[in-house]
């Protein structure tokens, strides 16, 4: 496949300067949809140069920390871009936040400014630290005279933080300099094409869109908010009527627009003629589904494998057949080296399991002032250590086992359980599904699985899942316990919360341990974990 032809914007040393360039070769482009509001480049850069000029006024200098406290959507963009454009460091907090990460964070990137939603309910920042509400930005839009001025910034300046909870559950914030950000673009492969209309749904503040707001300048991509609550109905609509060219979305909802596309069930003006692809999110699609969405919707499935540290590593091509997207999360992207390795960090043969570690332009430059935790992420080669567990075939495909820290032992057997989970999700009636290990006597720890049932009316039984396991995997790797759940509980880091779920499997095992010693056992607890 040939690649294709980034716009001019890409040649930029800093964010600003490649804002700039595109506001100049395609600035009446929408750089940004917000349900009825739009932003040009054009506006983008002349808003983001009239706060820059405020925030320089305010005594913000190259490389002071900004904190933006901000829902997702278009005065957050302006916001990363001004900071940017100053040579000062851009960093995001999460809405779901509570007060105590909140004050972790601040504490550890100490900012010499928030901006802030007052009207959001996001939690109070120390006192003393200075605020501008969000209410004043737009005055400061309005101000036709506000042109911004020129600042010195270099591309190894520090330009954003973006925060992780890790395994330890205190906040670390990693971060990349203007180079980092530009590698992205040039590693994001069939992600991006020129003048893309992207569908977003990750938080502003996730690595997912802190890490590739130059991706999205450098190829002109319009970013399209998604609705707050998702419907095939709304999605099938929002797809056409913004004319939709790359969308992300879990396999279920990939299914459910199947099902508004088939005859009978919904629109007949679907598929969608815009959009050329589509990325499986959270879990990879099983092979029937990708099928099934080529051949009704025309839309390849591909998956991406990226984390806060790097968030470009992986990605599967279209051109791979559906057992690879489903089985693995594809080759290397530009730039961007993979290995897996044994416990003396040597690089293992392939197909064998063992730390991935990465090393490339697009990974970060570190924790923000923490050099103790930078130099623990990072082995003697300079390979950033994932902590995940996984393989790379003959061919060079990436396989992902699950964190190392979640791997459980039964009957002297490691289990992985991202691969249990991989092919628990492709059961027809599981939306979601996590599966974490509980302590058990004789074979000492056993497979919990928690469902969220696709139709909580009908939701799967243990046998069908455990036959259904059992048809893919060694039989030992079949759940013992099935929960089931209305949803999966979430850190404020928006990942599963394993932690949370270890602890309701060891309570419910011990409920039912003694059947647990003989058999395998379903658990019914829709509604929430107990």
């Amino acid at each position: 496949m040939t690649a294709p032809v980034m716009p001019l914007a890409g040649e930029y040393s800093v964010l600003g300067d490649a804002l700039a360039a595109a506001a100049r070769q395609f600035g009446d482009r929408d750089a940004y949809v917000e349900g009825a509001d739009r932003l040009s480049y054009a506006e983008w850069d002349r808003r983001a140069s009239a706060l820059a000029a405020r925030l320089a006024e305010r005594g913000v200098r190259r490389g002071d920390v900004v904190a933006l406290m901000l829902p997702s959507g278009i005065d957050y963009a302006v916001c990363y871009a001004a900071v940017a454009r100053i040579g000062a460091v851009v960093t995001g907090l999460n809405t779901r936040l509570g007060p105590a990460e909140t004050d972790a964070i601040l504490e550890r990137c100490a900012p010499v400014l928030v901006i802030r939603d007052e009207d959001a309910g996001l939690p109070e920042p120390p006192a003393g630290l200075p605020v501008l509400p969000r209410s004043d930005l737009a005055g400061i839009w309005c101000d036709p005279v506000r042109r911004g001025g020129s600042w010195d910034v270099r591309a190894d300046d520090p330009a954003m933080i973006t925060w992780t909870s890790g395994t330890t559950g205190t906040p670390k914030g990693a971060w990349y300099d203007h180079r980092g950000l530009a590698a992205a673009a040039r590693s994001s492969g069939v992600m991006s094409a020129p003048f893309d209309r992207r569908l977003n749904s990750t938080p502003f503040a996730h690595a997912g869109y802190m890490g590739k707001v130059w991706d999205q300048i450098a190829w002109g991509i319009t970013l399209v908010l998604g609705p707050a609550r998702w419907s095939a109905e709304e999605m099938c609509n929002l797809l056409r009527r913004e004319r939709i060219t790359v969308a992300g979305g879990v396999p279920t909802q990939w299914a459910k627009l199947l099902e508004a596309s088939l005859p009978g069930g919904g629109d007949a003006s679907v598929p969608f003629p815009d959009l050329r692809l589509g990325v499986s999110a959270t879990a990879p699609a099983a092979p029937d589904l990708v099928e099934r969405v080529g051949a009704v919707l025309g839309v390849p499935l591909i998956v991406r494998y990226a984390m806060t540290e790097s968030p470009s590593i992986s990605g599967t091509s279209p051109e791979d057949p559906p057992e690879t997207q489903f089985r693995t999360v594809g080759r290397p992207q530009e730039g961007m080296e993979v290995v897996a390795v044994g416990a003396d960090g040597s690089p293992l043969p392939p197909g064998e399991v063992g730390e991935i570690r990465v090393r490339g332009a697009c990974v970060m430059r570190g924790y923000w002032r923490d050099p103790e935790r930078t130099r623990a992420a990072f082995d003697e080669a300079g390979r950033l250590r994932t902590g995940d567990l996984g393989s790379v075939t003959e061919e060079g495909h990436v396989v992902l086992m699950g964190r190392s820290g979640d791997m459980y032992i039964r009957g002297g057997y490691n289990v992985h359980p991202l691969q249990v989970e991989n092919v628990l999700s492709a059961h027809p009636k599981v939306a979601h599904v996590a599966v974490v290990g509980a302590p058990a006597p004789v074979i000492g720890e056993i497979g919990v699985a928690f469902v969220v049932p696709v139709d909580s009316c009908d939701p799967p039984e243990l046998a069908e899942l455990r036959s259904w396991a059992r048809e893919h995997l060694a039989d030992y790797k079949a759940p013992d316990l099935l929960v089931l759940q209305d949803e999966l509980p979430l850190t404020p880091m928006a990942k599963v919360d394993r932690a949370a779920l270890r602890a309701v499997a060891a309570r419910i095992r011990e409920r039912n341990k003694t059947i647990m010693t003989t058999q395998p056992c379903q658990c019914a607890t829709i509604g929430g974990a107990r």
